[in-house]
């Protein structure tokens, strides 16, 4: 049997049993009066244990649901941040710019300004990621943070071949810079703001589960080295070595490569479904540990947005009742949504324990 739960769910209990205590918005029958002492208390008991048994189970959990919401409020917030900051540097860098001709800084500048724009798919897919669920959009539109970091990818390699164009084409017609002064120290406001937005993006992309907000963070990172190739370039023409701009700019063109390399196999994984092997270990350790559960015969997980979405078979007693299989399942649903990171949804499955060797999938099994 199996049932579909969004929610924090209870396990039915026993007479004499206790709640948790959790508000799910659905009546499991429990009771928890002196009144169940009564034969009518108990009929009723029993009415609604068999009815929540039967019934499909799709509760939605106001916890989850207001912390993906705070997520997408935490990356709304991150970006609106981070895109002040980069633009109050590219601004800065502008003005000197101006008067410079530095054209390292100006690619620099547009590197700033190019980072500061990839808030908007960003902004995008969180938007879209609020909106509900729909009979079409079955699983909602958590999908968006992937397109989004695609977005982001693309704008990384951009970023990697403007910087490698601008290095050669210096090498091949070096320029002379003026105010050198002022260009490397808007070289170190580049880095810094850069540098900062990137700690800033990872950091909560990792906290919230978000792969396109931790590409976006590697991608400001990528520009922070490019600020730093200003400051060393030019550091070398004031010291007499004008080609020390394109050939250092070169170098940090393969350092945004590894940058890139990095994002777009986040991204990939995401895409395809990867998960950290370290959270199947975790969740099969919660399900073994469930009362009822003899085993776990398999577990998948998806990252869907910035929260988690688990399939499960379960092995359970052949003996049980449906009502008591079915319990075992809530419980072990229940406790998976509790203790497992980021889990928002999970399919709970149980299978009764084949102890004479008998296929209980057997029809099943020239479609798998």
């Amino acid at each position: 049997m199996s049932g579909q739960h969004n929610a924090d769910s209870l396990f039915p209990r026993e007479p004499g049993d206790h709640g948790h205590g959790h508000g799910h918005g659905h009546g499991h029958g429990h009771g928890h009066g002196h009144e169940e002492a009564s034969a009518s208390g108990r009929l009723r008991r029993l009415a609604g244990r068999v009815g929540h048994a039967f019934t499909p189970h799709s509760h939605d959990s106001a916890d989850k649901s207001d912390a993906a919401l705070e997520s997408s409020s935490q990356g709304m917030r991150v970006l609106a941040i981070s895109f002040a900051v980069l633009m109050v540097t590219a601004a800065i860098q502008v003005v000197i710019v101006a008067f410079s001709g530095s054209v390292a800084l100006l690619g620099d500048t547009l590197h700033n300004v190019a980072d500061a724009l990839t808030a908007i798919p960003l902004a995008i897919a969180f938007s879209l990621g609020r909106r509900a669920a729909t009979r079409r959009f079955t699983y909602g539109y958590g999908r968006a943070e992937d397109l989004a970091g695609i977005a982001i990818v693309v704008i990384i390699a951009a970023s990697a071949a403007f910087a490698g164009y601008e290095a050669v084409r210096r090498l091949i017609d070096p320029q002379e810079v003026q105010a050198l002064g002022w260009v490397a120290g808007a070289g170190v406001v580049g880095f810094l703001g850069n540098e900062w937005v990137a700690r800033y993006r990872i950091k909560v992309g990792r906290k919230i589960g978000s792969a396109a907000l931790v590409a976006d963070g590697l991608h400001a990172r990528t520009d922070g080295f490019t600020s730093l190739a200003v400051l060393l370039g030019a550091g070398g023409a004031a010291l007499g070595y004008p080609i020390a701009d394109p050939v250092i700019g070169l170098v940090i063109t393969v350092a945004i490569c590894f940058v890139l390399r990095d994002a777009a196999r986040e991204i990939y994984h995401r895409l395809m479904d990867a998960v950290d092997p370290a959270l199947l270990d975790q969740g099969e350790q919660i399900l073994t540990a469930t009362p009822g559960v003899r085993r776990v015969g398999s577990m998948r997980l998806r990252w869907i947005g910035h929260t988690l979405r688990a399939e499960v078979d379960i092995v359970v007693d052949p003996g049980l009742s449906l009502l008591r299989a079915h319990a075992v399942a809530v419980e072990a649903e229940h406790r998976l949504i509790h203790h497992l990171p980021r889990l928002g949804a999970a399919t709970v499955h149980a299978d009764p324990d084949s102890l004479d060797g008998a296929d209980h999938h057997a029809p099943l099994a020239s479609h798998r």
